[in-house]
This record gives structure tokens, C-alpha cells and sequence, in this order.
């Protein structure tokens, strides 16, 4: 695939990008390094090759899946504006 100066006239028009007429055959040669660079990568053979997400294999630590109550509501509701009980109270915001 090649790309001339007129389709990346194009594609900055697209993007909203301003670039001048003279940058032009320029911009056309980075992008088609680029695609150049991209076929030789779909060259390479990756079967039986695990996908990666980090260079270094690392599990994350995880905490028991527990419910419970927080035991903290005291804490949190003595920053209420206005509570009833041991629950928040909010503007009524449906008639």
C-alpha cells in the first residue's frame, strides 16, 4: 500500500489537521515508512505465542471475596447534613 501526497492532504483534512502544501510529499514518505514498517510486522510468525500484558509475569494480589457491613457507618453518616437513624436523607427529587 502507498500513499500519495493527496490522500494525506486528505487524512489531515479529516483529522482537522493544518499542514501546509509543502509538508505534504513528506508527510505522504513518514506514512509510508510507517505502513511499510507495519506489513513486515504482519510477516512475522506469532503462532503459539501467549499474548502479553507485561514484560514481567506478576499475579495480582487478590483479598478474600467477603460481604460485609463496613463497620465504619457511624464514621460515615457523622458527616450527614441531615440523616434519619443510620441513613443519609436527600431531597425529595420525584412527585
Amino acid at each position: 500500500m502507498s500513499v500519495d501526497p493527496a490522500t494525506v492532504k486528505k487524512i489531515a483534512r479529516l483529522a482537522r489537521i493544518r499542514v501546509d502544501e509543502a509538508e505534504l510529499p513528506a508527510l505522504a514518505d513518514e506514512v509510508n515508512g510507517i505502513l511499510h514498517f507495519v506489513e513486515q510486522l504482519q510477516s512475522v510468525d506469532v503462532e503459539g505465542v501467549a499474548p502479553l500484558t507485561s514484560v514481567v509475569h506478576r499475579s495480582l494480589p487478590l483479598r478474600d471475596d467477603v460481604v460485609t457491613d463496613g463497620g465504619s457507618a457511624e464514621t460515615l453518616l457523622a458527616n450527614a447534613p441531615d440523616r434519619i437513624e443510620c441513613f443519609f436523607t436527600v431531597p425529595k427529587v420525584v412527585e
